[in-house]
């Protein structure tokens, strides 16, 4: 049973358990639950999907329980009107805060061939972060005899495809857990010393909508409960002090 964060007579939204689709695809056939159908079977009314989150991405998710609210959402998604706010783990020792600039072309991901980009078509692409805790943890990873990582927020303008997957590696701190984009290395030695059925460790914390019908704003969140919580357990001995922080190299 999903967990519902906040329903009313329009809108109804839930935390989506990492590794669990929003709906079924042709790219997974096989896949048979999915949380679209899953809601609707728990409610017993049919529910409409107004944004995504990746198969891995845990948190709030969104529907409509008409279409009309759906397509109004749809129109805010489109517009860069809702606020949204993510939390991840990366590689590294980022900067307390910062932005990541750059434009996402579109993948070719045609089964069977080299993932690679669609040259001309880029879009603009801006994500927002914030420090929230660095660890530098005793395991050594590939060269290095210890794993740097910070768990950061993170607001993306848009909602391009994987935009906070595939902006972080560009500036060299991956997220942990994630199998296309992330670090084989530091995934590698998580699995071992942890888990090794690793998590990507993404959440989508909240969601700032206009609420269709009302016109007010509604802000639904999401806790890392259950989320993060073992693993920042694990590493959190590991956290640097902010006299640390300062000496520390980023």
């Amino acid at each position: 049973m999903l967990e519902i964060l906040y329903q009313d007579d329009f809108l109804v939204a839930v935390n989506k358990p990492s590794g669990l689709l929003v709906h079924r695809t042709e790219l997974a056939r096989g896949e048979m639950e999915a949380a679209v159908q899953l809601l609707r079977d728990q409610i017993g009314q049919r529910v409409y999907p107004v944004h995504r989150l990746d198969r891995g991405t845990s948190g709030v998710l969104l529907m409509t329980l008409d279409s009309e609210s759906a397509s109004q959402l749809g129109e805010q998604f489109m517009n860069r009107e809702v606020k949204k706010e993510y939390s991840a783990l990366v590689r590294g020792h980022i900067h307390d805060s910062g932005s990541i600039d750059y434009p996402l072309a579109k993948l070719n991901e045609e089964k069977g061939r080299s993932r690679f980009k669609i040259e001309g078509t880029e879009q603009e692409c801006v994500s927002h972060y914030e420090l929230i805790e660095k660890y530098t943890v005793p395991i050594p990873v590939s060269k290095y005899p210890s794993t740097r990582l910070s768990h950061i927020k993170v607001r993306p303008e848009q909602g391009r495809k994987h935009q906070i997957r595939r902006h972080f590696k560009h500036v060299f701190h991956p997220l942990i857990g994630d199998t296309r984009y992330g670090c084989r290395h530091c995934n590698h030695v998580f699995r071992e010393a942890y888990n090794p059925d690793l998590r990507l460790m993404l959440h989508s914390a909240s969601l700032t909508v206009t609420h269709p019908k009302s016109g007010d704003n509604l802000t639904i969140t999401s806790d890392n409960r259950g989320v993060f919580d073992d693993f920042l357990a694990f590493i959190e001995p590991y956290a640097l002090k902010h006299s640390d922080i300062a000496q520390d190299s980023n």
